[in-house]
């Protein structure tokens, strides 16, 4: 799998750049994309429209913004840029706005960035490491900081404490929620989903993962990043599904508890969501 640092080379980094609106943010990193042979216009034209189809829902946590479309001909190669704006703009969201990082992904298929994606989601839910990405003087000094993510975040006590002791079990949940499917073992699922099944979802994925991990459920629960479409489809499968406000419109009743998460890299909103669906 690729790493974060082979995806995002220094000519895919602008810094400071003056954006008058969200479209011309999303065509900057889009640019980007094109000038660093990763994609064509045409796949900037898709990363625009997937936020006029579906919404704002790109916009994964405060103040930045996740740009990307379904893996198409107009990807060359699987590749990322990095814009930060000068003046952050707003994209419709109800409580992430403004952005003044935008990140665009080309994947050129749906599993060659997932580690990548993981390193960038626990990048940005570091403070210190955020701020230090929004103070970087260049480009070269930004893609230091990416190339600098070689280890894990270390679990904090607070959250090792706070972590559950027992596995779930089908009779943990309400009485209105579904009993585990898929194995005989009774593993559980629970699906992530966004407009495209490549980008925003893989985001929460590995959130979510981090919180089973700190609680040591990851070998009683799976995970499974999807897509809005074959959500709908795999649902039965599932116990749960996690996504963002705009997409959980867009599925509707799907037939299990489908928790909105305003924060993809937020580990205590997360936790809060499993909590509240396991009752513990």
């Amino acid at each position: 799998m690729s790493e974060l640092s082979d995806l995002i080379p220094v000519e895919a980094i602008r810094l400071d750049v003056a954006a008058p609106d969200w479209q011309s943010a999303v065509r900057t990193a889009g640019d980007l994309l094109v000038s660093t042979d990763v994609s064509t216009d045409t796949y900037t034209e898709e990363m625009l429209r997937n936020v006029e189809e579906n919404g704002p829902y790109i916009v994964i946590a405060p103040g930045f913004a996740f740009a990307h479309a379904r893996p198409s001909p107009a990807v060359r190669r699987t590749g990322m840029s990095w814009v930060r704006l000068s003046t952050p703009v707003n994209f419709g969201h109800e409580t992430n706005d403004p952005v003044h990082l935008v990140v665009a992904l080309a994947a050129a298929d749906a599993g060659a960035h997932t580690q990548a994606m993981g390193a960038l989601a626990r990048l940005l839910a570091d403070p210190d490491t955020s701020a230090a990405l929004d103070h970087a003087p260049t480009p070269e000094a930004l893609r230091q900081i990416l190339v600098g993510d070689t280890t894990p975040e270390p679990e904090s006590e607070s959250d090792s404490a706070a972590a559950p002791a027992a596995a779930p079990r089908p009779s943990d949940a309400a009485p209105e929620r579904p009993a585990a499917k898929g194995s005989a073992h009774g593993m559980h699922k629970i699906l992530t989903v966004c407009g495209n099944g490549v980008g925003t979802s893989l985001f929460l994925k590995s959130t979510l993962d981090k919180v089973l991990d700190r609680w040591k459920w990851g070998r009683y629960i799976t995970t499974e990043a999807t897509d809005t479409i074959s959500a709908k489809g795999k649902a039965s499968e599932a116990v749960a599904i996690m996504t963002s406000r705009e997409i959980a419109r867009t599925l509707g009743d799907v037939g299990v508890p489908v928790r909105v998460i305003e924060d993809f890299t937020s580990t205590k909103e997360v936790d809060a969501a499993m909590r509240d669906l396991y009752d513990v």
